[in-house]
């Protein structure tokens, strides 16, 4: 007897998996970004205000959110269908320009193509069983890449949403692994870690 498998339920499966995993596997790639990053002031200060900009995006989606009551399609969510996510990629870019080490963005392009992707569109076909509407939203809004709308960012910006969704977590951990960062800086030019010209120059 052999036993067929639907094409679809493979990527299906990695959706659930990846949705599981995509927290504990954040944390460790906290701890593997910061033994990796090599920063210097100079890297910090250009990552810094990208990093900010990337953390202003997800606050501005998260405070227009209403998970599984509504279909966002106003503010942020009119630009492009995943703000939030668009922010992390933008405070991504941030830090990896703070780190000043390459294999930093390939592991950050790892993650995106096999994490984040799937959890993507497993999030689209939820939100395209729950809403009829999605599908003439999707056609005229990106999954990613922004498009102008025209409309206001913030108009229906809710502090309360903000806080429920505890977007300031996001907050809270970039400035920790910005000041992380910037010790091991300080620490190297200190010369308070032994062989530090060799190992990251």
């Amino acid at each position: 007897m052999t036993s067929s498998v639907h094409p679809a339920a493979a990527p299906r499966r990695w959706s659930r998996v990846a949705r599981r995993i995509r927290v504990p596997i954040g944390f460790a790639f906290a701890i593997l970004y910061l033994w990796l990053a090599r920063p210097s002031a100079m890297s910090i200060a250009i990552g810094c205000p990208i990093v900010v900009a990337g953390l202003a995006i997800r606050a501005v989606a998260s405070g227009q959110l209403r998970k599984n009551e509504a279909l966002a399609v106003s503010g942020p969510y009119s630009y492009t269908r995943n703000p939030l996510y668009l922010g992390s990629i933008v405070m991504a870019v941030g830090f990896a320009l703070a780190a000043r080490n390459w294999w930093i963005w390939v592991l950050l392009a790892i993650l995106f193509v096999l994490i984040y992707v799937p959890v993507i569109r497993s999030e689209e076909q939820f939100l395209r069983s729950r809403f009829p509407d999605f599908e003439s939203y999707a056609a005229r809004v990106g999954r990613i890449l922004p498009r102008w709308s025209g409309e206001s960012l913030t108009a229906d910006f809710s502090r309360a949403l903000y806080l429920k969704h505890r977007e300031y977590n996001a907050l809270i951990g970039a400035v920790l692994m910005i000041l992380a960062i910037t010790l091991k800086m300080l620490a190297r030019g200190a010369g308070w870690t032994a062989g530090s010209a060799q190992r990251w120059h």
